[in-house]
């Protein structure tokens, strides 16, 4: 076998497979780390990535979170943090956050990263440190393919009015509004809300808890910055109340009220999402995933925007983390597109 120093990489040196994900990966007999490779991968990505929505690096070396961490870094923009997160993460390393912490025997549903907010990363890194023994893959599906696939009277209405997305903090029901803002302070709160354009309100819980809730109104479709392309993009099947179970509902509803949910939402006057629209969306959704299986040292890159991403259940250890680059927010009237 035969290690190639960086320089020596070229293109003949490896495998393309164009689809959703394009798989990039050495050819047999070739070996390389993920870092020498960095040139060349970074030409790949800036060429095919909004073409095709997310690629695979698969088959590299990756010795370490701290080098992923340099690569999803690489391509010409910082890395951000995670902010107003919707679910519990743990910081691993810099930039780089576990992938979100939720019961293993649980699915996530398809979404696009913050999208459930008016500003949101275009690119995220997935890292594989550790595939699960069973399950635990991250289906991924076209943003694009989703939009077209709906009913366009469906997504002419959500366009036009939106979704308000109602969020109650604590309670020990979801995320302490504490760590969501990263602020123990009221006013610090208060002010990050009233930046991005949220409604909060504060209210006494029953054992004296300050509790918080956020009402924010958010786009239910997007138009890329760069490629001009119409794309689904929102939360709506995951952040509504009927994601859960109806056992679970009712429990929720019965213990804390309706209003008190930890999520949910709605168009964005405030009116209920009809039931049969809520599932036309997810029966596409069904149609658009895109599994793969997982390898230990797989790096997922995605356009955020045109490619949305889910988890599926897993049992044993596992590990993936992530990473987000490029902060965007839609420009309001007569704005430049920008991204940071």
């Amino acid at each position: 076998m035969t290690t190639l120093s960086m320089p020596q990489l070229a293109l003949d040196d490896l495998r393309i497979e164009p689809g959703l994900p394009t798989i990039v990966a050495p050819k047999a007999g070739v070996d390389i780390s993920l870092e020498e490779a960095m040139p060349l991968l970074r030409t790949i990505a800036d060429d095919t990535l909004e073409q095709a929505g997310g690629l695979l690096f698969t088959g590299f070396r990756v010795p370490s979170i701290e080098l992923f961490q340099g690569f999803a870094g690489s391509f010409g923009h910082p890395l951000i943090g995670y902010e107003f997160a919707s679910t519990p993460r743990s910081q691993v390393e810099g930039a780089v956050y576990t992938s979100t912490e939720y019961p293993p025997h649980r699915s996530i549903p398809l979404h696009n990263e913050q999208s459930y907010t008016r500003e949101w990363p275009l690119r995220i890194w997935f890292h594989c440190v550790l595939a699960a023994a069973s399950g635990g893959a991250t289906p991924i599906a076209d943003s694009r393919a989703i939009y077209r696939g709906l009913d366009p009277a469906l997504v002419a209405r959500f366009t036009k009015r939106e979704l308000l997305y109602v969020r109650n903090f604590g309670q020990g029901l979801d995320l302490p509004w504490q760590q969501t803002f990263g602020s123990d302070d009221p006013r610090v709160v208060e002010r990050i809300c009233a930046a991005r354009g949220i409604d909060c309100a504060w209210r006494d819980g029953e054992d004296g808890e300050l509790l918080l809730r956020t009402r924010e109104r958010c786009q239910a479709v997007a138009s890329h910055p760069r490629t001009g392309d119409m794309v689904w993009f929102n939360q709506l099947n995951l952040f509504h109340l009927s994601a859960l179970d109806e056992e679970m509902q009712e429990a929720l509803v019965d213990a804390v009220g309706l209003e008190n949910v930890p999520r949910n939402v709605y168009y964005g006057d405030g009116e209920e999402i009809e039931a049969e629209a809520l599932a036309e969306i997810r029966g596409v959704l069904d149609q658009q995933r895109i599994v793969f299986p997982w390898l230990s040292g797989d790096v997922l890159m995605l356009d955020n925007m045109l490619t949305a991403h889910a988890r599926d259940p897993f049992q044993g250890p596992r590990k993936v983390v992530v990473a987000m680059a490029q902060s965007y927010s839609e420009p309001k009237s007569g704005e430049q597109k920008t991204a940071s």
